[in-house]
Order: structure tokens, then sequence, then C-alpha cells
């Protein structure tokens, strides 16, 4: 015997009974994929980082994880690299911050083996 009707979502948002965990979550946003390597932005600080912007754009753009969307952020996310990498050369450390930032992007972009999981192809 099947039990009582389900109760519409709608009355459940009123009532104030809906429940995260039993509701599905959004659809993604779906953003155009870039197929094609981009030019490195004309901003991007030092020569690390456009040789970084080279690199990681051809790759993700291969495997069809760069996005309109994420052009910024490979942006910010190789200029950081880039200063990064010039403070090293000047014998200093990067700040706890940056070296932070960075590793939470390349996450972000699924550049590291644990993350390589959690990214959808």
């Amino acid at each position: 015997m099947p039990g009582p009707a389900k109760k519409a979502a709608t009355l459940k948002s009123i009532s104030g009974t809906t429940q995260r965990c039993r509701t599905a979550p959004p659809p993604a946003v779906e953003l155009p994929v870039v197929t094609e390597v981009p030019k490195a932005p004309d901003w991007l600080p030092n020569a690390h980082a456009v040789k970084e912007w080279n690199r990681l754009a051809k790759i993700l753009t291969a495997n069809g994880l760069l996005t309109e969307g994420g052009l910024s952020a490979l942006g910010m996310l190789c200029a950081l690299h880039g200063k990064i990498v010039q403070l090293y050369a000047a014998g200093e450390a990067p700040t706890a911050s940056m070296a932070s930032t960075l590793q939470s992007m390349i996450n972000d972009f699924g550049l590291t083996p644990v993350a390589q999981g959690k990214v959808k192809m």
C-alpha cells in the first residue's frame, strides 16, 4: 500500500519544511568552452606569468576545462605564479597568503592529483 501523497516543493517552501538533503541541487551553469589556446593577456606582470599562461592554457584547452568564464581566473593564477617565482629568484619567500591562494587556484582548475578527481570533464 503506497504512503501519503508527496507534498509539492512549493508547499514545502511555504510551510518551511523544505530540507536541503532531500532537494536536488540546481543545475550547474554551462559556460562556453574555449576550443583554441588563447593568447596570454597583455596585463600579465612578467615573463614567468606569460610562460605559465602558455603552459596551462594549452593543458586546460586540450582537456576541455577552460571556459570563457575562467579566463580571468587563469590570468590571476598565472600573475600570482609569476610574482612568486620573482620572489624566489630574489632570494625571498612568498607570504603564506600568496602560497595558499595559489594552491587554492591550482586546485580550482583541477591541476593537482587530488583535485583531478573532483573536476568534471
